[in-house]
């Protein structure tokens, strides 16, 4: 197996050059025109009374906003703010949750949910495997926190220490599960616990430590912003027990892809083996989380779970945020931001490679929805010719027999990975007229350096991608040190940053066509501020959640389609 840095920082689509990412676009796709199993939401979405500090659509100083006690929202100089979450990020915060220290040689612990989110009323049960003789637990409310971070809620009591038994191993479909661990403990979720993003924090005797993620989520939020935990990529790329959708153990033929031996099934019921226990969720989103709580923005939280289970749930926000890495998709799930699109929510993809990966849930011994299936070749898969084409999980959804690929939706499409080692590419702007970009001083032509980590999107060809998209950055990328089989002009490959607004519902639908937005917004230590995106990245995130928090984007700032001039023949 690959060394795993190598691995993780090779995400997506990462393939050898002579296989091709399989696009297949159906003739005549079209803004507006939708595959014909996607139906318009009948139900009326409710509009949010507000905004208190400024006329909708006006952009107001720090100087002019003030907290306003008797409104539930208003309108901030960095998106609509809510007073739940100033007030909640005022109460003493702690940097506990960080993990540090070095454990005794040979300790572990680990652990795992029977949930990946929860809402007051449930319970959840934790599965915990360590060598310590006894731990304990706490669990952190993560946001700002005066800069700390994080907010304690809880303390569990002192816990004896099990080894748990090996996870088996799923022979054809390569599935470790570890649903023959014995319940460690059990946690009811009330209403004092506030929704948002936790951390679990296992602390073992003898100075092991890992986090186990779980997001409390409330079924009647009606948020500007609905913050989506995208758990459903976090477990594809986890190789507990030497297992991903990417990884796997034994041989394969050389320069096979995908890899002969990679998983097909992957549980929720067991650990995250990278992320110190929290997958994805620290390095790939923990960052906005931050911002935003720190700004007092009105969120919501969620999963894609949640979704999956609740596609109704997007209805009651203003905006949808795909986060961190998010390729991985349910057919519910699509079908849910769909119908969220048609009834005016808008959508911000902060990754590249969004709507990538077709999968689809099943249940497994310990609940629903805990085990995702990806087999990445419609004829290995049981369902292949057994019914809805669209729940075979071909390599991507773009391949057959769903032929549905995400560009219609998102803006655009993938478009490979800088190779591992690679320096950080420079943003590069395109249309500094737009909204997006006031208050930043940047032109046309100007860079904003190393955004372009990883994966990026690009737009593709014309009739592939809706045709009012507007092109807010076209940062060219050295073929040398990249892995794509799209067009390259001038030695470049490009990464494109797009909006664009449906002009029945004017839902506004952006893409930042880079992996790396999210932890660029983190400052840069060691680093000049000339060298650092986080000052621009974060002035232009406030302008985006400004106009998208106030419902229908394209009602206030409709795209303006500017596409043929950034087309890469």
């Amino acid at each position: 197996m690959r060394h795993r840095a190598q691995h993780r920082a090779q995400r997506s689509g990462r393939m050898p050059l002579v296989i091709a990412l399989a696009v297949v676009v159906a003739a005549g796709i079209v803004l507006g025109v939708d595959q014909p199993w996607v139906t318009r939401s009948p139900a009326p979405r409710r509009r949010r009374p507000r905004l208190a500090a400024a006329a909708q659509g006006s952009r107001p100083t720090r100087a002019n906003t003030r907290r306003v006690p008797a409104q539930r929202t208003f309108l901030g100089p960095d998106g609509v703010e809510a007073n739940w979450v100033i007030r909640q990020n005022r109460l003493p915060g702690t940097t506990a949750w960080q993990i540090s220290g070095t454990p005794s040689p040979g300790a572990q612990i680990e652990g795992f949910a029977d949930r990946t989110a929860a809402r007051a009323g449930q319970s959840v049960t934790f599965y915990v495997s360590s060598t310590a003789p006894t731990y304990r637990v706490q669990a952190f409310r993560m946001g700002y926190y005066g800069g700390k971070g994080a907010r304690l809620v809880w303390t569990s009591g002192t816990l004896s220490g099990v080894v748990q038994p090996p996870c088996p191993l799923t022979p054809q479909v390569n599935m470790v599960a570890c649903d023959n661990w014995s319940a460690s403990f059990h946690l009811a979720i009330t209403d004092a616990w506030v929704q948002g993003d936790y951390l679990f924090k296992l602390e073992g005797s003898q100075g092991q430590q890992s986090y186990v993620p779980l997001t409390v989520w409330d079924p009647q939020a009606h948020a500007a912003y609905l913050i989506k935990n995208d758990v459903l990529t976090w477990q594809a790329w986890n190789p507990f027990g030497g297992y991903d959708y990417y990884a796997g153990q034994g041989t394969c033929p050389p320069n096979h892809y995908p890899l002969c031996s990679r998983a097909r099934v992957v549980s929720f019921d067991r650990p995250y083996a990278y992320g110190q226990g929290a997958g994805d969720f620290l390095s790939n989103e923990y960052p906005l989380v931050r911002w935003m709580e720190k700004h007092g923005l009105d969120v919501a939280y969620g999963t894609d779970v949640v979704v999956t289970e609740h596609p109704t749930f997007l209805l009651q926000q203003e905006t949808v945020l795909s986060l961190g890495h998010d390729e991985c998709w349910d057919l519910r799930e699509r079908n849910a931001i769909q119908a969220a699109r048609h009834a005016g929510v808008n959508a911000v993809f902060f990754a590249a490679s969004a709507i990538l990966r077709h999968v689809r849930l099943e249940p497994s011994p310990l609940g629903p929805d805990r085990q995702e299936v990806d087999y990445r070749n419609p004829s290995a898969d049981p369902l292949n010719g057994q019914g809805n084409p669209l729940e075979v999980t071909g390599n991507t959804w773009s391949a057959p027999p769903a032929n549905w690929p995400e560009s219609p939706f998102v803006g655009e499409s993938y478009g490979g990975f800088l190779e591992p080692g690679s320096a950080p590419v420079p943003l590069v702007v395109v249309d500094a007229v737009s909204w997006l970009f006031a208050g930043t001083g940047l032109q046309n032509g100007s860079s904003v350096p190393g955004v372009l980590v990883n994966d990026f999107d690009e737009l593709g060809r014309p009739g592939t991608y809706p045709s009012n998209v507007q092109v807010l950055t076209h940062s060219p990328i050295p073929v040398s040190e990249v892995q794509t089989n799209k067009p390259t002009l001038n030695g470049n490959a490009y990464s494109d940053m797009t909006y664009y607004s449906d002009p029945t519902s004017g839902a506004g639908i952006f893409d930042s066509g880079t992996n790396n937005w999210i932890p660029a917004l983190a400052a840069c230590p060691g680093v000049a501020a000339s060298g650092c995106p986080a000052s621009a990245l974060r002035r232009i995130t406030g302008n985006l959640f400004h106009l998208f928090g106030q419902g229908p984007a394209g009602n206030l700032q409709p795209s303006q389609p500017n596409s043929q001039s950034f087309v890469v023949p």
